[in-house]
């Protein structure tokens, strides 16, 4: 495991790199707006995809980088990202396709980033479809604006919500609720088939 810290216009970010045996492709993970890149699945997801032949990056938003536990707005959150993506995609993940994901707020700063950062797929867990109690505040539309490839798993029990299916987009419901951690075999079995799907196509 290596990790370096990458500038971002926001302050420094951090990315946790986690290499496959043969990468053919390149995943970007981003945390939950509470906790961190140490989240049970998307230690699961990370393990996943360096099966199915990815190398991973666990990427540390600035805020949390700084100790700051209150979330950045949604604009620096996306800058900071596409900052990282930016580097990222020069040095460990050169010439590769590469899919953002994350859980919760990450997987909505993935699917924000998508187009501009020219992602081949987005892997969202948890995806907050609304504030616990208030589905009049829809995020849909964010996951609906994503036209590659997305995959959404989510717990049965999300206060958060459950996303509407969409032309691009497929949902897994597995066990649990918004943490995932009742469902994390699930979320393994999911995620790799997904991947493994999806980057098919693009194999030399």
């Amino acid at each position: 495991m290596t990790s370096k810290k990458i500038d971002t216009p926001h302050g420094p970010a951090r990315a946790e790199l986690h290499c496959a045996e043969e990468g053919s492709a390149g995943l970007l993970l981003g945390h939950g707006a509470g906790g961190g890149i140490e989240a049970a699945d998307l230690v699961a997801v990370t393990r996943s995809a360096r099966e199915a032949g990815l190398h991973v990056a666990l990427v540390e938003q600035p805020y949390r980088v700084a100790g700051r536990r209150a979330p950045a707005p949604a604009k620096q959150l996306d800058a900071a990202w596409l900052a990282v993506v930016d580097e990222l995609a020069d040095t460990w993940f050169a010439d590769l396709p590469l899919v953002f994901g994350g859980r919760s707020s990450g997987a909505r700063v993935a699917c924000r980033t998508a187009a501009q950062g020219q992602a081949v797929a987005v892997l969202c867990l948890a995806f907050p479809v609304h504030p616990p109690g208030k589905p009049e505040r829809t995020r849909q539309s964010e996951l609906d604006g994503v036209d590659v490839p997305t995959l959404v798993v989510q717990g049965e029990r999300d206060p958060f919500g459950r996303p509407e299916p969409g032309p691009h987009h497929e949902i897994v419901v597995v066990p649990g609720d918004h943490s995932l951690k009742a469902g994390l075999d699930e979320v393994f079995r999911a995620t790799s088939e997904w991947l493994s799907r999806v980057l098919r196509p693009l194999e030399p």
